[in-house]
């Protein structure tokens, strides 16, 4: 009996195993046929789609205008080139527009798809007016997505680099703003024909990535978007505007030119404070002074583009220019005004040195006298007492000697007036021209910050 049971027990656990394998081996064999026809319907449904399909015809073609809906997603901005008067931005690149050939019923409201489809049905011809050069990314795969909704609604997106120009008004600089274009539409089709408007409002429309700034000499404030219509000799075109908002920051042109320019200013006023009579010292400080400001000016202009006009920083080392340039002539003035006092009381000197030579003169005379008749020296009481009475004489020379040499040592009027006046006009100068260029800030309107 318990043979019988043991072997009963082991043939029902057996037919339970085989139920159960043969059970999931339906599962997964409807699985498979449930996926494998899945496949053949998205096919018949591409190949349905295409049937016919003629991809250089334009949606409502003879019908309507067809509308582009487009928003712009900037994943990365800048650098931006002063010398060049152009940026770099990259962006993902969104066109909507409806298409009632594509129009399509299935299990699924949309169809996920690539680059291989979007070559075989029609797009949109837009491109970059103010483009230098575009680049759409193909690595490792070209970087395009389509969609398309069961109602014939297609979203085309794809990532852009775009360089493109940005006019540059540079008479603020360096403390300019400036705002650049990007511009875009249709090139072929005119505006009785394709039509371009912002997918949103102009809040969502163009958006930055609050990591996308890659600026490091620019501020990007924020952006404004539009529209425009352009006329040419083939009709009018529907041009979509944005504009970037920048502000240039002065920190590096403060530590590279200004404050060099204000140093050397003070450092040529500091020859005021030294002896009128310390010409190579004084020299030294103008030339000098002279030749850093040069060396400042060229530099300063180098990654400049060659413009007709003055910068700011262009008026602000030409003042510096005339300020050291200044010192340099005060200088060649207090020394040339020196020259003439120093002759004017040496004339008096040259004139106590001929009263002194012509009395050593009569020394002479007498001490020749004396020698020649020294016998009678004794008998003569004349000559002793002229021979000492004389040579007290040359001692009244000393204090003209002093008067002089007071006089040659004296400070100058105008090293005096110097040592307030330039200190003073620099420090007014400076005061004027950072309150004017500072304050300046343009007024835009409908601008949308930047994150």
């Amino acid at each position: 009996m318990k043979g019988r049971k043991g072997c009963s027990y082991g043939l029902l656990v057996y037919l339970s195993l085989l139920v159960a394998w043969q059970t999931r081996y339906r599962v997964g064999v409807s699985a498979s046929d449930a996926f494998k026809n899945n496949i053949t319907l998205f096919t018949r449904i591409l190949d349905r789609l295409l049937d016919g399909y003629d991809n250089r015809l334009r949606p409502g073609l003879g019908d309507r205008v067809t509308e582009v809906k487009t928003d712009i997603y900037v994943t990365s901005f800048g650098p931006v080139s002063d010398a060049d008067m152009e940026y770099t931005v990259d962006v993902f690149f969104r066109q909507r527009w409806t298409d009632e050939r594509l129009k399509f019923r299935g299990p699924m409201n949309i169809l996920r798809l690539n680059n291989l489809m979007a070559s075989k049905i029609w797009t949109p011809d837009t491109f970059f007016h103010n483009g230098k050069k575009s680049v759409a990314h193909n690595m490792t795969m070209p970087n395009k997505l389509l969609r398309i909704m069961e109602n014939g609604t297609l979203l085309y997106t794809m990532r852009l680099t775009v360089q493109a120009e940005c006019p540059m008004h540079l008479e603020d600089f360096p403390m300019d703003s400036h705002s650049c274009p990007l511009k875009f539409g249709s090139y072929a089709y005119t505006l009785t024909e394709v039509t371009y408007v912002w997918t949103r409002n102009a809040t969502f429309s163009v958006e930055v990535a609050p990591d996308g700034s890659r600026l490091n000499q620019y501020d990007l404030r924020g952006q404004t978007v539009g529209n425009e219509t352009i006329k040419s000799s083939t009709g009018e075109y529907t041009v979509m505007t944005v504009h970037f908002h920048l502000k240039r920051k002065i920190g590096y042109f403060v530590i590279q030119t200004y404050l060099p320019c204000i140093m050397t200013v003070i450092l040529s006023q500091v020859s005021f404070w030294l002896n009128r009579e310390s010409v190579p010292a004084r020299t030294v400080f103008g030339v000098t002074t002279v030749l850093t400001m040069t060396t400042l000016s060229i530099s300063a202009r180098n990654s400049l583009p060659k413009v007709a006009y003055a910068t700011a920083m262009d008026w602000f080392i030409a003042v510096c220019y005339a300020f050291v340039f200044s010192a340099l002539i005060e200088f060649a003035t207090v020394n040339y005004f020196t020259k003439r006092g120093w002759a004017w009381d040496g004339k008096s000197i040259v004139n106590d040195k001929k009263k002194e030579g012509s009395i050593m003169k009569k020394n002479n005379a007498y001490a020749v006298a004396v020698a020649n008749y020294a016998p009678h020296i004794g008998k003569d009481s004349a000559l002793p007492t002229v021979s000492k009475s004389v040579p007290a004489e040359p001692a009244k020379a000393q204090p003209v000697a002093k008067e002089s040499k007071k006089t040659f040592n004296s400070v100058s009027k105008i090293d005096r007036m110097s040592r307030i006046i330039f200190p003073v006009l620099f420090g007014s100068f400076n005061l004027v021209y950072w309150a004017t260029y500072l304050n300046r800030e343009p007024v835009i309107k409908n601008m949308v910050p930047s994150h």
